[in-house]
């Protein structure tokens, strides 16, 4: 059976490198689905066709046109990663205004496993509003991988998003389907 996962990746430094995640993923037996944020889609524009030859489907990063097919499949599980502190808050809120978005906060609630791991600085994990957000996804039975088990925010501008811990963020996935 092909397991279908969504790789979504909003504006954060990581997503420079989000080729990466997407060939581990593609090392542990993912069939990857990429979803970017509209500002994450503006940095890979140039070479959007890399991601999308290396995933074999099209990159989403806006809504579909009600009269557009959609092209992606079932979901098995959904990564949000790295969740960028402006969207962790957003979700959090409930605002769904990118697919990015929109699709995980749907999907949870309808029994699809989805983890996040996010990245920001310490600075922007300070915020009050960081803390319900994520009180809030996990009610929802959302997997937030931060401190320890995922990603511990850095000092402000001290961020090294070449090491993101893709290998966290997807065993996090595979600890959700094997519950």
């Amino acid at each position: 059976m092909t397991r279908v996962l969504y790789l979504i990746a909003c504006a954060a430094g990581p997503t420079q490198h989000v080729d990466d995640g997407i060939r581990a993923a593609q090392a542990d037996g993912w069939d990857v689905y990429l979803i970017l944020t509209p500002s994450a889609a503006r940095w890979w524009e140039p070479r959007m066709d890399e991601l999308v030859e290396l995933t074999g489907h099209p990159v989403r990063s806006q809504y579909k046109l009600p009269w557009e097919s959609d092209a992606l499949p079932k979901a098995t599980a959904i990564l949000v990663a790295p969740i960028s502190c402006t969207s962790l808050n957003k979700w959090g809120a409930g605002i769904t205004d990118t697919v990015a978005l929109g699709i995980p906060s749907e999907a949870v609630h309808m029994g699809v496993p989805a983890a996040v791991m996010p990245y920001f600085n310490q600075a922007q994990g300070a915020q009050p509003a960081v803390a319900r957000s994520v009180a809030v996804l996990r009610e929802q039975g959302v997997l937030v991988l931060d401190g320890a088990d995922g990603y511990e925010s850095h000092p402000p501008k001290q961020g090294d998003p070449k090491s993101f811990p893709w290998d966290k963020a997807l065993a996090g996935v595979a600890s959700l389907i094997a519950a």
